[in-house]
């Protein structure tokens, strides 16, 4: 027996994790496939992945300087106009950064594996799931709490608990990303599933910042409040 076991194939330990990965076995030839299709040199490529690294960061840094010097309130007289404002300007910037993919999209390579009915419908379907959860964030937060309100000091009265956020806790940032997911689905575009990416880690970099700011603005207000 023991003759017979020596000549058996070790067995990999499950806890050493990926420590145990032969990563010279891995088939990397449907990423090659997918790579050869886009021109990351391309400047329709660049200029849609600077628009989507700008807009939460741009969003973030003018909301984080309102709440610490409230400047723009004072520019338009008030805190509500202030965050209308805003709030269409970063509508237009989306708007732009929704253009700009779909320009690099429509620039660059189909690819072929994706070109069939089933993943275009399985795109209409994350655009309709992404459109869904879009839509019912804004209904559930209203223009100010979705466009940053709590910076200007524009506080709800209690947090929303009801439909989308009782599914994702960020439903605006993540029906997004479904959407842009969905688009390069239904355009078979390798360059949109690479963009899409940067769009998912720039909203994750935004909710690592965004999070804990906010939270600590009615963690503010409600000790104020017990003061009183």
């Amino acid at each position: 027996m023991s003759g017979v076991a020596d000549k058996r194939k070790p067995v990999l330990d499950c806890c050493g994790g990926l420590n145990n990965v032969d990563y010279s076995k891995v088939d990397m030839s449907v990423m090659e496939d997918v790579l050869k299709h886009i021109d990351f040199y391309d400047p329709r490529f660049c200029v849609a992945v600077i628009a989507i690294i700008f807009n939460p960061f741009f969003w973030n840094v003018v909301a984080r300087w309102e709440h610490r010097t409230r400047g723009l309130t004072r520019l338009f007289g008030g805190p509500y106009l202030a965050c209308y404002c805003l709030g269409t300007l970063i509508i237009l910037l989306n708007v732009y950064r929704s253009h700009s993919m779909t320009v690099a999209m429509k620039a660059q390579a189909r690819w072929e594996v994706m070109a069939s009915p089933e993943v275009f419908y399985a795109g209409a379907a994350l655009m309709a799931l992404g459109s869904v959860l879009v839509v019912t964030s804004f209904l559930a937060l209203g223009f100010t709490g979705t466009f940053l309100g709590d910076y200007f000091g524009i506080l709800m009265e209690e947090k929303v608990k009801g439909f989308p956020f009782n599914v994702t806790e960020n439903p605006m940032y993540w029906g997004s990303t479904a959407n842009y997911l969905g688009l390069a689905f239904m355009n078979a575009s390798p360059v949109g599933l690479v963009l899409t990416a940067v769009v998912a880690i720039s909203y994750k970099v935004a909710i690592i910042f965004e999070g804990p700011f906010t939270e600590d603005i009615y963690r503010q207000r409600a000790q104020c409040c017990k003061h009183k």
